[in-house]
This record gives structure tokens, sequence and C-alpha cells, in this order.
């Protein structure tokens, strides 16, 4: 079997070319991938949408499409090239990206703020013409570097972006990752860090992305997290635990649950699913990780 891909490698390659019973018996009508799923099906309590790299093999019209028909309401991390697409379908881009140089070159590391800050200051324009909002970014691997000092690196290096951020109402958006499986080093991988970080910065126009795969590896806790830090929590993103696959009952997270809890704190954001399917109908997949956080 060919390895399954990872967000590193699909991530390098899309910027390239950018710069469970209740669930089973909800699906059993729907005979194919291509039968669209009736929105009036799902309560929409919280938006969803869906990481393009997951379904990296599918053209994107044919994912939009999809994604419609099932109520999602957005795509992630897609640049200003697929935009247009994502707008001929009604799809927001809840999630965008294109201006990080990778996820190990990140604001932690000044040698790297002069071509973060300039990427950044050219892309936040270009989010908020479209009438997008979030910007990722990313802390950068530590290289022996100290928690204390990779904060105060990212603070000097967010620094003149913030007013830019500001004037056209865009947040940059700092992934939580984890450093223990996917991507060893990486220091923004505590819900802690990131907590302390988004503070100093002191900005309503800095937050995290609050992925529930990466944080259920690195520190688990996650409702009570969530609870706790919501405030500086813009975003959130799902994978099964372990292996990032599936929302089934072979993972031991309790989506509904954790969903739950994010509506609980007044939420208004996304949840993006950001599972790679094991299964051969890829969108059923999806459908049932749809209706199963469609709390």
């Amino acid at each position: 079997m060919a390895p399954q891909p990872t967000r590193r490698t699909a991530l390098k390659n899309l910027l390239a070319g950018t710069a469970a019973a209740g669930v089973a018996g909800a699906l059993s009508a729907f005979a194919s991938a291509d039968q669209p799923l009736a929105k009036a099906v799902l309560k929409n309590n919280i938006k969803q949408s869906v990481c393009r790299w997951c379904f990296g093999d599918m053209p994107l019209d044919q994912l939009c499409a999809a994604a419609k028909g099932m109520g999602l309401q957005g795509i992630d991390l897609v640049g200003p090239a697929d935009w247009p697409t994502l707008k001929k379908y009604g799809l927001d881009s809840p999630m965008c990206n294109g201006a990080e140089l990778n996820l190990t070159d990140g604001f932690n590391d000044p040698k790297y703020h002069a071509a973060l800050q300039k990427r950044y200051a050219e892309m936040i324009p270009l989010v908020a013409r479209a009438g997008y909002k979030n910007l990722i970014c990313f802390s950068g691997s530590r290289r022996g570097m100290s928690d204390e000092t990779g904060l105060a690196n990212c603070v000097q290096g967010f620094a003149p972006l913030l007013k830019l951020a500001a004037q056209h109402n865009v947040v940059l958006v700092m992934e939580l990752l984890n450093s223990k499986i996917d991507h060893h080093d990486y220091q923004c991988d505590r819900s802690a860090w990131g907590v302390a970080l988004a503070k100093r910065v002191g900005s309503e126009n800095f937050k995290l992305l609050f992925d529930i795969y990466h944080m259920q590896i690195d520190e688990g806790d996650i409702i009570r997290t969530i609870t706790d830090h919501h405030a500086y929590f813009a975003h959130y993103h799902t994978a099964g635990v372990p292996g990032r696959h599936e929302l089934d009952d072979s993972q031991e997270l309790n989506y509904p649950a954790i969903v739950r809890a994010i509506k609980a704190t007044g939420f208004t954001g996304f949840v993006a699913q950001e599972f790679v399917p094991t299964q051969a109908d890829k969108l059923a997949s999806l459908r049932k990780a749809v209706l199963l956080c469609d709390v």
C-alpha cells in the first residue's frame, strides 16, 4: 500500500501551485459519493469546512461541488489562485494560506522575519479584498531555542504586521501542531505556549488554530482546554487519533462531545475536517464526519 500523504508534503505541493450507529443510519439513503447530502439534514449550529490537502488527488471543482452538496460552508488551506473556484460555488475560505514559508521556518527565528513580513504584508490585503478573514501562520521549529526566546522572537516578528492586519480586519492564526509524531521540534506544540504568545501579542488580530488531533497527541484534556482558553482560538481542525484518519469508532476522540463544548463557548467560526480518508469512497467518509460533528 502506498504511504498516506502527510500535512507537510501535501501543503508543500499545494503551495507550489498557489504562491457512530446513528450516523450509519443517516447515511444509508446515500447510494454514491456523487449524491449530495440534503442541507436540511444539518443543524448548522457549527459551521464546517474541509481542508483541501486531505483531498488533494481530487479536482478542486469536484471537491467544492461535493462540499456544497453536503452542507459544508468552506474549504480550508487554499490560496489566492483557488479563491475564484471557491467563490463559484459560494464557499468561504475560512483559513487562507500562501504567505508562510513552510512549517519549520517560522516567526520564532529572526532570520526569517524579513521574508515572512514581506510575504504577509503582501497577502493580508489580498485576503481582505477577497472578503476573507483568517490567514494561517506557524511558529517554526525550535532548533534548540527556549520557550522564552521563541515567544520573544515571535512577538518581534509579528509587531510590524499587526497594524496592517487590523486595518484590513485580518487575523493571523498560528496553528498548534504536535511535535511527538508529525512535526518533530515544532515550537507551538502546546496550548499553554500558544496562549502565552497570544497574551503577549495582545491583539485581536492574532489568534490560534486549535488542532484537536495534534493537541490530543501532545497534551490531551481537549474539552477543558477549549473551555478555558476558547477566547484565543479562532479556528478548529479535526482528525481521528491515532492515525489522522476517519472520525469513526476506531479512534479515541469523542467528537460530538468536543464540538458541543466548542458550541457552548459561543464560537461562531469554523470547525474544519482535516482527516486523511482511508476508505475507497472518500466523500462518504467526509459526509460521516460532517454528520458526526453537526451537533
